[in-house]
């Protein structure tokens, strides 16, 4: 199970994620997700929507470079520890975590929700729901 996951190129000024998200808005388009990452010239907006062809349409014709990418969704249990036993099943998988973020999902106060951008997708879930995490899919994200 993967999520398809927009990474965004944007301009570091001010504003540059003020025009992004505009783009987004206009076109009503919802994220469930954000992570950015920035350097001194240009920031990499990581995006999960509801909706991702309209997003990456919307994107391209306003002029913005990006790309699609897959990554894990997680439910992780809400409780100390949820994300070390995740990342314990991963590591006893040998599955390499890129990076990771949070992001809200339904109401549930047993659970957190985190993106995982690991080598690969299928061992990841497959060690995950060996061991009773959920993971989640496309669908999953388009009706959060």
């Amino acid at each position: 199970m993967s999520i398809k996951q927009i990474s965004v190129f944007v301009e570091n000024k001010p504003g540059a994620m003020c025009a992004m998200t505009a783009v987004l808005a206009e076109n009503n388009i919802d994220m469930r997700a954000l992570s950015l990452a920035e350097t001194a010239d240009f920031g990499i907006v990581r995006i999960i929507v509801d909706n991702v062809y309209t997003a990456t349409t919307v994107l391209k014709d306003a002029g913005y470079i990006h790309s699609v990418t897959s990554v894990l969704g997680v439910r992780i249990p809400n409780v100390p520890g949820g994300v070390n036993k995740v990342l314990n099943i991963l590591t006893e998988a040998d599955v390499n975590v890129e990076y990771m973020y949070a992001f809200l999902g339904k109401k549930e106060k047993n659970h957190a929700y985190m993106i995982f951008r690991v080598q690969d997708d299928a061992s990841a879930t497959a060690a995950l729901m060996a061991q009773g995490i959920t993971t989640l899919n496309q669908d999953d994200i388009e009706t959060f």
